[in-house]
């Protein structure tokens, strides 16, 4: 059976976790079809992604027959090769979206718990039902966040607040986790807020968003100011005065949505 389903629309890609009677809970089906999505997100012409999971939770995790599996594989042997550039493949269950060239909204709700929560950070944005529960949940299984988790986590809360998340593995709901960083903003119909915040940036200018997106994540990187500022105006250079900033331009002066070609 399918794990995942993508449908792009209006160049905005529709990711859905299809696995919603188990809580969208990762086994290694799952894994290999998130992968698959987002290679399939990549190589088409989506401006924006929206990814949700189908049922009362965005994803619990990995199932307990894979923590079963632990016992029975070689974890050196399964973890320390690097299949995906730098990570290997449970952490570009996260990084994939992070290296997606366009934006990634998550839209959460109920248990977004470990390697769903890992997941989650990989997108650029994420909004949350109020009364969703997120945990850094690893530690309830003897075990520390190592799909992505200490890439992204450190970019959004204080080292405090991480600590306490990752030693305790305690929910919080979704106020807490706003209060704390976690996610962007709430709304009671999370997948809702997703799509009208897709449908703004899809009418952005393409090239420009991809440039943001790289343009933050090298600002991100730990880059000196000197190579930061050089690299604005590189990517601002590729953007003024090509036709894509000229449409956009004349769509604002005649009050208009702009049309990219």
């Amino acid at each position: 059976m399918a794990r995942v389903s993508v449908e792009i629309k209006d160049h905005i890609a529709h990711v859905t976790l299809t696995r919603g009677d188990k809580m969208n809970a990762l086994d290694d089906a799952m894994v290999k079809a998130i992968l698959a999505a987002a290679e399939e997100v990549a190589a088409s012409d989506a401006r924006v992604v929206v990814l949700v999971g189908e049922g009362k939770s965005f994803c619990a995790g990995l199932d307990l027959m894979s923590f079963m599996q632990m016992g029975k594989v070689d974890p050196e042997a399964w973890l320390m090769e690097r299949s995906h550039a730098d990570a290997n493949e449970m952490q570009e269950v996260a990084m994939a979206w992070r290296r997606l060239e366009i934006p990634v909204i998550a839209a959460l709700q109920g248990a977004v718990y470990g390697g769903g929560l890992q997941m989650a950070l990989g997108a650029d944005i994420r909004i949350a039902a109020p009364d969703a529960r997120l945990a850094v949940m690893e530690m309830k299984w003897g075990i520390i966040p190592d799909m992505g988790g200490m890439v992204l986590l450190p970019k959004l809360v204080r080292s405090d607040v991480l600590r306490q998340l990752t030693y305790t593995a305690t929910p919080i709901d979704g106020a807490q986790a706003e209060h704390w960083g976690l996610v962007t903003s709430l709304s009671d119909e999370p997948l809702a807020a997703a799509q009208a915040l897709a449908a703004e940036i899809a009418g952005k200018g393409p090239t420009a968003i991809r440039a943001a997106k790289r343009m933050i994540e090298y600002a991100e990187s730990g880059a000196s100011q000197s190579e930061v500022l050089l690299r604005e105006s590189a990517e601002q250079v590729k953007l003024i005065g090509k036709p894509e900033q000229m449409e956009v331009i004349a769509a604002q002066m005649q009050k208009r949505a702009p049309v990219f070609k």
